[in-house]
């Protein structure tokens, strides 16, 4: 594992330092080995790591290039990891939501668009007033993401994707088993959207937080 390490970071070194760019084709593996100093099949493992990162592609019969290197690519893989997660640890990632995505809203504030806002209007009013839970987990998820990639950061918008998974059980939860969960969600929405549409950036952050927040406390109220 040491000398596949090592071959990583020599990869890595090449991408970081601009020998390789997003796109390019890495040399030929006898190349890459006699320049690198790996053995060819420790290099071989370090390719197939940072395939599973998503910063290089393999295309067989093609050879292996370097991926877009997007943040949406690479955070991507980070929705794999969190979705291993264990129950004890939903509220630690609802924290970090928390402290993530009132900011994204804040900043929605000021870039979002009218279109978008009567998208999200649309959006709330075809659910009606009493959606099933899985409607209204789908809905949940689609209004806060369409949200954060108004607010024109992809890193940001792509961390918050990568913690929806935990996001979305703790959702269920509470919409099986607390009365009027639905009602109230619907409610901090239309609030979120209302502040959105005054273009009131501080609002929007504080109606984003309570909405993460009533999860929280209602979570910690189960246990």
């Amino acid at each position: 594992m040491a000398v596949t390490d090592e071959a990583i970071e020599k990869i890595k070194g090449m991408i970081v330092s601009g020998a390789l760019r997003p796109g390019d084709r890495l040399p030929r593996e006898s190349e890459l080995a006699a320049g690198l100093g790996p053995s060819r099949n420790s290099l071989r493992e370090a390719v197939r790591a940072l395939s599973l990162l998503r910063i290089l592609d393999v295309r067989q019969g093609d050879g292996t290039y370097v991926t877009s290197l997007d943040p949406q690519l690479l955070l991507g893989a980070m929705s794999f990891v969190v979705d291993f997660h264990r129950d004890d640890t939903v509220l630690e990632f609802l924290a970090v939501r928390r402290m993530l995505e009132p900011a994204a809203t804040a900043l929605a504030a000021s870039r979002i668009g009218e279109d978008q806002l009567d998208a999200l209007s649309a959006g709330l009013d075809a659910l009606g007033a009493e959606p099933s839970v899985e409607q209204l987990v789908v809905a949940d998820l689609e209004f806060h993401r369409s949200i954060v990639r108004s607010a024109g950061n992809s890193v940001l918008c792509s961390l918050l994707d990568g913690l929806s998974g935990p996001a979305t059980r703790a959702r269920i939860w509470r919409g099986l088993s607390q009365e009027d969960a639905a009602g109230r969600t619907l409610r901090e929405h239309r609030a979120i959207l209302a502040a959105l549409r005054e273009g009131d950036a501080e609002a929007a952050r504080s109606w984003a937080t309570v909405h993460i927040a009533s999860v929280e406390q209602w979570l910690r109220g189960t246990r």
